[in-house]
C-alpha cells in the first residue's frame, strides 16, 4: 500500500470499537457462561470518570463503526502499511471493581479483537488488553495471547492504582520482555479513582484533556526513577497519544535533580534522560503545532525526535491527524520517514520484523 508521497506508513494509535454493551452477544461468546449472570445483572461497574465531551469523540466525516471502516475509511484512504489497533473499550476493564470479571473481559476483549478485526486484515496489529490489578493474571494473558504473531503490544490505560514503576507490576513486565511485546499506555479515565491532577479537579472536559500529558510525565518518571529500566533492560514503553513536548521539560528536570538527590535512586546507573531515551517512545498525536516551523525542529532535537517519536493518527478520533499533514515543510525528509515507518519498526523490534518479513513474501504489503 503506497501513498502520494511514497511514505511507509505505521500508525500506531487506531482503536477498535468494541463498544457494544458487554452483555451483547459479541461479547458473551468469549464470556464463560457462569459470569454470563453476573453481567446482565450489571455487577461490571467501575468508577465513573465524570468528563464528556460536548462535541462528541469520533469525526463526522467518515464511519468508524467496523474493521471495514478501519480499512476503507483509514488504512486504505490514507495509504497506511500498518495499523496497530487499541481496544476501547477493552482498555478501561482494569478499572471494573470485580478484579474476576475485569481480568474475564479483558480476555473476552482480545479473543473479539483476534476475531473480527485482525482475522480481517494482516496489516493489523494488536494490543494485549490486561488488567493491572490483578499482575499474575495479567501476565498469564500475555503468554496466552502472545502466540498470535499479530499481536505488537501489551496495553494498559492511563488511570492506575499506581504508578507504573511500582514494582507490583514486575510480573507483567516480564512477560512484555520475555514475548519481545511493547508495554503501551495510553491516557484514559483519568480521575476515576480520584483526582486527575496533584491539587484538584478540572471542572470541564476542556480542562481535563489539556492536562492529559500529566498521565504520562507521572508514569514514565516513576518508570525511570523506581529502576524498572535497569530490572529489565530490553523492556520498551510506548506513551500513545499524550503529545511529545513535555519530554523536554521532564529530562531537563529528572537530570538536574538527579546531580543533588541521586542517594535516592541508588540504582540508576546513569542520568534518567539516557533511561528515557533509550525506552520510551512517543505518538505524535495530539502533535503540539507552533506558529513557528522553527520552533518545531528544536524542540525534536531536544527530544531526539528523529528516534524516539511514532506517527500515529487516533483514528477516528476528532483530533486525527493526516500522516502527510502533521509536519511543517521544514522538517527533515529522513526524519519525516523514520517517524512515519522506521522509528516503529525499531520499536516493536524483532517481532514485528518477523511478521513484515511474511507480508513483503506474500506481498500483503509492498
Amino acid at each position: 500500500m503506497k501513498n502520494d508521497k511514497d511514505y511507509r506508513i505505521i500508525d500506531c494509535d487506531v482503536h477498535a470499537n468494541q463498544s457494544g454493551k458487554l452483555n451483547h452477544p459479541d461479547y458473551l461468546r468469549f464470556i464463560p457462561k457462569n459470569y454470563h449472570s453476573a453481567l446482565e445483572m450489571s455487577m461490571a461497574g467501575m468508577p465513573m470518570l465524570g468528563y464528556g465531551s460536548p462535541i462528541g469523540v469520533k469525526r463526522r466525516d467518515c464511519r468508524a463503526e467496523s474493521v471495514v471502516d478501519i480499512m476503507d475509511e483509514h488504512m486504505n484512504r490514507y495509504g497506511i502499511d500498518i495499523g496497530v489497533l487499541q481496544t476501547l473499550p477493552g482498555m478501561y476493564f482494569s478499572l471494573i471493581h470485580s478484579i474476576d470479571l475485569a481480568n474475564i473481559l479483558c480476555a473476552a476483549a482480545n479473543d473479539l479483537l483476534v476475531a473480527d478485526f485482525l482475522s480481517y486484515s494482516p496489516r493489523l496489529l494488536g494490543s494485549i488488553c490486561v488488567n493491572p490489578n490483578d499482575p499474575a493474571a495479567a501476565a498469564a494473558e500475555i503468554r496466552r495471547m502472545a502466540r498470535n504473531p499479530q499481536m505488537a503490544q501489551v496495553l494498559v490505560t492511563g488511570e492506575a492504582m499506581h504508578l507504573y514503576g511500582h514494582r507490583s507490576y514486575y510480573p507483567i513486565y516480564e512477560a512484555c520482555v520475555e514475548n519481545d511485546l511493547v508495554f503501551a499506555i495510553h491516557p484514559g479515565r483519568e480521575g476515576a479513582y480520584g483526582s486527575s491532577t496533584p491539587v484538584g479537579r478540572p471542572s470541564s472536559y476542556f480542562e481535563w484533556h489539556n492536562i492529559l500529558p500529566l498521565t504520562f510525565m507521572a508514569h514514565a518518571n516513576s518508570m525511570v526513577l523506581e529502576g524498572v529500566f535497569e530490572r529489565f533492560p530490553t523492556l520498551k514503553v510506548l506513551l500513545a497519544e499524550g503529545g511529545y513536548t513535555w519530554m523536554a521539560h521532564l529530562m531537563w528536570r529528572m537530570d538536574k535533580n538527579f546531580k543533588a538527590l541521586r542517594v535516592s535512586t541508588p540504582w540508576l546507573k546513569e542520568a534518567p534522560s539516557e533511561y528515557l531515551l533509550r525506552h520510551v517512545r512517543l505518538t505524535t498525536q495530539p502533535i503540539e503545532e507552533c506558529d513557528n516551523p522553527r520552533h518545531v525542529l528544536a524542540m525534536l532535537e531536544v527530544i531526539q525526535g528523529h528516534r524516539t517519536l511514532c506517527f500515529s493518527s487516533d483514528f477516528p478520533h476528532w483530533d486525527f491527524d493526516d500522516p502527510l499533514r502533521i509536519f511543517p515543510s521544514i522538517v527533515p525528509e529522513e526524519t519525516r520517514r523514520r517517524i512515519l515507518w522506521d522509528n516503529a519498526v525499531e520499536l516493536y523490534g524483532c517481532r514485528l520484523k518477523n511478521y513484515l518479513a511474511t507480508l513483503e513474501k506474500s506481498h500483503e504489503i509492498d
